[in-house]
């Protein structure tokens, strides 16, 4: 790099970053000296944002997925100018510092995204391309471009190893999202060793397969060959592109090319000759040339015109697209249309009933049209989640001429589909909704079988750390699924999931608290929300018997309730078991017990209430509670208490009928009034 101005700024990026480590004796410095460069260039020549306004909706995006190298992104979020001050990333690390040790997605203005989990950012970003892509289509018309934006991505070796981000990879190139772009810091090291003792696949040729363009840098220092591979990647608009940078870990310090440089601070000794190595002043430590910053800071000048070119475009846009202008800035506010939920069914009593999938099912359907946000899809399993958006499209490349179709939702194959097809693919398919929720604009929902759940646990806990709105749609949410026996009959995942903060968990018992759990889960804001469905048909309780569905808001409640509404026995369950212990509660009612039913569909619902409303549903003076549930009785401590009892499922299940297998596991009336009655007397020896 011959111009001297370009090397002072690319010099300015590691040693902020390197002093950051330093400081903190923690973090991780080998990245940020290696891919240095590749940032620069981005971020000075290609990148569109304003810092003045991180959220803007049309700036590019960029991920950074080896969320390791966090000071890397620390040291560019403050030097362009945004509200990260030279103080901030000098406590990196340290407690209550908006630098934290990796990315935090609403913490660190700028930070796109929570990364650190390999893999997860460049499946976000894949998300975000999808979102922008899907947009543009819906709304963008002929000289008004209003979704018009790029995502970028800085990956590792670590991200491309996991297998979230082939997942991911594959899916967008038969995407062709053709406006994302991964900068791949190639640099032949991990964390414990070279990438030879287990990385030694072509990934040019893997990436080709999937159906990427892939560039190569041979020198990770050359700004003109990285310049030039950005530019060949914003021309190709068919394919995504991944940029292969060969760079040197720790590049300059004692340690290049060493694992030792990925993970450690280099050590005062060893910062001092990188600094020397580099042509860089050894003290102060944090130095930033003036020149250096006033050129960073040119990118406060260009965004905010930028910003202000794309509000006359919407001005434009506006006035000759009122209702889709209307439409969409509501989308990007998170507002929800009026009466979105006007036509939400409202089902009748039915003894024999219908699943909870089959009600969801039906519900989408009835608030998608009025709903434009609302888009998503499942793990290839649309037939038994019932959570295709009938005619509202395949978000898909058009379909060539004689290919097969099958499976289409109806509406047609474009960029504008809302029903996403992700395929067998949970992991990414978790970590994509999260980039749409976070690009903004969308109300992203999955959908797979719960006990797969387990594939999408890292992507939901993410979601529930940055307070994303996704909504999860797990059905076959117990061993009455049947004759597949226990790999596919889910046991522990209820107490998996409602261990993960701030994941709202809803398991309605019939169609219309489904209704009302799809409500609830469209409303919530700042937090995912998992539905858990049923495969089997429910009964659909008599509401002039029992409390009204709404009661779900509240995360449990009074179903029905002994005459007098002072119970000996309170009997709580969820989902399938809250028609078990209706039954039930006649059996032993009509025995003169006097007995409450509760349907506790979430716990975190129920535990949002004041402690008085709590006590009014569980009254602290009746210890006498049984809950009833098809997994295992992990948590239900707190609602049983000391003196109570839960039935639940304490091993896995069995391939069999589902009618004999809630026969032999004791999910009966007779079990349920037998554990009931026992519970009684041992109550009343107290």
């Amino acid at each position: 790099m011959s111009d001297e101005l370009d090397q002072q700024c690319v010099n300015t990026i590691r040693f902020l970053s390197v002093d950051m480590v330093q400081k903190a004796d923690s973090g991780h410095p080998g990245l940020p000296l290696d891919a240095a460069p590749m940032a620069y260039a981005l971020w000075t020549r290609w990148l569109k944002y304003n810092p003045h306004n991180p959220d803007w909706i049309d700036r590019d995006r960029f991920v950074l997925s080896a969320g390791h190298g966090s000071a890397l992104l620390y040291s560019l979020l403050h030097l362009t100018g945004y509200a990260l001050s030279l103080d901030d990333i000098k406590q990196f690390r340290q407690w209550g510092s908006k630098a934290p040790g990796h990315p935090e997605r609403g913490h660190t203005p700028g930070v796109e995204t929570t990364t650190g989990p390999l893999g997860q950012g460049m499946a976000n970003a894949a998300g975000m391309a999808m979102g922008e892509a899907q947009l543009a289509a819906r709304y963008n018309r002929p000289g008004h471009a209003v979704i018009d934006h790029y995502t970028y991505a800085l990956v590792s070796d670590g991200d491309l190893m996991e297998g979230v981000a082939s997942e991911a990879a594959s899916l967008a190139g038969h995407l062709q999202l053709g406006k994302l772009t991964c900068l791949y810091d190639d640099n032949y090291v991990t964390l414990s060793a070279g990438t030879d003792i287990t990385f030694s696949e072509d990934r040019a040729g893997r990436f080709e397969a999937y159906g990427w363009h892939t560039i190569m840098v041979r020198d990770g220092n050359d700004l003109a060959a990285i310049d030039a591979a950005l530019k060949a990647a914003r021309a190709e608009t068919a394919r995504p592109s991944l940029v292969l940078v060969r760079t040197h870990l720790g590049y300059g310090s004692p340690e290049q090319d060493s694992f030792k440089a990925h993970g450690s601070p280099l050590g005062v000794d060893d910062v001092r000759a990188t600094k020397q190595k580099l042509g860089w002043p050894p003290e102060p430590a944090f130095l930033i040339p003036d020149a250096a910053l006033a050129h960073f800071r040119e990118a406060l000048q260009r965004g905010a015109q930028d910003e202000a070119a794309w509000d006359e475009r919407m001005a434009a846009y506006a006035k000759a697209f009122p209702e889709l202008a209307r439409e969409l800035q509501g989308r990007l506010r998170g507002e929800l249309p009026a009466g979105w939920d006007a036509k939400a069914p409202v089902f009748p009593a039915d003894a024999k009933g219908l699943a909870t999938r089959d009600a969801s099912g039906k519900m989408m359907n009835a608030i998608a049209p009025s709903l434009p946000a609302l888009c998503g899809g499942s793990a290839d399993l649309d037939p038994s989640t019932k959570t295709a958006l009938k005619g509202q499209g395949d978000f898909n490349p058009p379909p060539s001429q004689g290919e097969d179709q099958q499976g289409s939702s109806g509406g047609g194959w474009s960029r504008a589909g809302r029903n996403l097809h992700f395929g067998v693919r949970e992991h990414a398919m978790g970590a994509i909704a999260n980039g749409l929720a976070a690009h903004g604009g969308f109300i992203p929902f999955t959908a797979t079988f719960l006990i797969f759940s387990d594939y999408m646990r890292p992507p939901m806990r993410l979601a529930a750390l940055m307070g994303l709105h996704v909504v999860n749609v797990f059905t076959h949410d117990s061993i009455a699924l049947g004759e597949d026996g226990p790999t596919h009959q889910p046991v522990e995942q209820l107490a998996n999931l409602r261990a993960i903060p701030k994941l709202i968990v809803i398991r309605p018992c019939d169609a219309n608290e489904t209704a009302v759990a799809w409500k609830v889960a469209v409303e919530t804001r700042d937090h995912p929300v998992v539905l858990v469905l049923t495969r089997q048909a429910l009964p659909t309780l008599d509401r002039t018997r029992c409390a009204a569905a709404d009661g779900l808001r509240h995360g449990a409640y009074v179903l029905s309730d002994a005459p007098d509404g002072k119970p000996n026995l309170i009997l709580i369950a969820s989902g399938s078991e809250v028609s078990l212990i209706v039954a039930a509660s006649e059996r032993l009612q009509a025995q003169g017990i006097a007995v409450r039913c509760v349907s506790m569909p979430s716990w975190e619902l129920f535990e949002a209430l004041p402690q008085a409303a709590r006590d009014a549903v569980l009254p602290p003076s009746v210890g006498a509670r049984l809950a009833v549930e098809l997994g295992v009785r992990q948590g239900w401590e707190r609602y049983i208490g000391a003196h109570g009892d839960m039935l639940g499922v304490e091993r896995f299940g069995a391939s069999a009928p589902a009618d004999v297998l809630l026969r032999e596991y004791g999910f009966t009336v007779d079990n349920v009034c037998k554990r009931a009655e026992a519970l009684l007397a041992r109550n009343a020896l107290r």
